[in-house]
């Protein structure tokens, strides 16, 4: 396994992160245990979760996935040696049943954290993240900003950040970051660091080789701020590596088993997965291989996080990190890229 420091901390982290929304959902506690252990073995030693998952998002699976990352803490004492992530949901109406107020005030980062740190096992995460503004902001597939939706937000930037200072003096927090956060905000909370405030170490955002659009704007913030960028969906749910291709519906795979997971099921991205497995397969690489190389490599990115629902996946995600593209290879994925920018947002 490789490391590198996670910017403004004294943290090691793994090149590659393990991504755990499929525990509780399509995978059971013995196989998150399994994954956990695998991963840990082979040198990961970043862990990212969030209060809601499993995902898809339900009443019925909510926290699971943090239950079961705790139960594997606690029984193999392994605590100290990993640095551990989750994140707290905003705004969505969707997610009523986690609790009556879906914000970042004082309360909800209250309720939110502790039943985490219960859940978990632990007293402390090294990195808790807003899962996404409380602002209305166009991620999830969302291509264009629509401003007329902002305006009943008000700036509150320094307020979020003082709730949260609270539990990093009380040791219940060691760092903060952000999550499918826009250049603007990443700038405001920059802004309110310069001030004194506690600075924001990470954003945690969608990126792969069909949704670059965060190397338009966020990169630049991201290199001269000196922030962390831990890119999710490197292999757009499961579209790089191919199985998709020519029709196919794997019985269970997550687009399958899960059909409002569109983003990346268009023409457009086909049309792009299609010529990047060429690519992969011209230079003896799986595409899977192909999609997470690039990612890592990329200079403003820091970990990558990865997920599967099978040891065989989870093994050739993680042994990516030993895959470096030439110089070739990756002027003939930019040559693609230029045909067709950002297929899926």
């Amino acid at each position: 396994m490789k490391y590198t420091k996670l910017p403004n901390t004294d943290l090691d982290v793994s090149e590659i992160c393990l991504g755990t929304m499929t525990f509780g959902q399509q995978n059971t506690e013995q196989e998150a245990h399994e994954q956990l252990n695998f991963a840990f073995d082979k040198g990961v030693n970043f862990i990212d979760t969030a209060e809601m998952y499993a995902a898809p998002a339900s009443k019925e699976t909510q926290g699971l996935t943090e239950k079961f990352i705790g139960t594997w803490l606690a029984k193999t004492g392994q605590r100290e040696n990993v640095v551990l992530a989750s994140k707290i949901a905003g705004p969505s109406r969707g997610f009523a049943y986690l609790r009556d107020s879906l914000d970042f005030s004082k309360a909800s980062l209250e309720d939110a954290l502790h039943k985490s740190l219960k859940r978990l096992q632990t007293d402390y995460l090294d990195l808790y993240q807003l899962h996404w503004p409380e602002r209305a902001v166009n991620i999830f597939g969302v291509r264009e900003y629509d401003h007329s939706e902002n305006e009943a937000w008000k700036d509150n930037f320094s307020e979020v950040i003082e709730r949260l200072e609270s539990f990093v003096k009380e040791g219940k927090i060691k760092h903060i970051g952000l999550s499918n956060e826009t250049p603007y905000g990443l700038m405001r909370y920059m802004e309110e660091s310069r001030k004194g405030a506690t600075k924001m170490v990470s954003v945690q955002n969608a990126y792969n080789l069909l949704n670059r659009r965060d190397e338009i704007g966020l990169s630049e913030v991201l290199l001269q701020e000196n922030v962390g960028y831990l890119p999710y969906s490197p292999l757009a749910f499961g579209q790089l590596t191919g199985k998709y291709l020519n029709g196919a519906t794997p019985s269970d795979a997550r687009v399958t088993l899960f059909p409002n997971y569109v983003r990346y099921h268009g023409e457009g991205s086909f049309e792009a997965i299609r010529a990047y497995n060429d690519i992969a397969k011209k230079h003896e690489l799986s595409l899977a291989q192909l999609s997470l190389a690039f990612v890592r490599q990329q200079d403003f990115v820091t970990s990558t996080i990865i997920g599967a629902t099978k040891m065989q996946q989870l093994s050739e995600n993680i042994e990516s990190v030993h895959v470096t593209l030439s110089e070739e290879i990756l002027k003939e994925i930019n040559q693609v890229h230029a045909r067709i920018p950002n297929p899926a947002s």
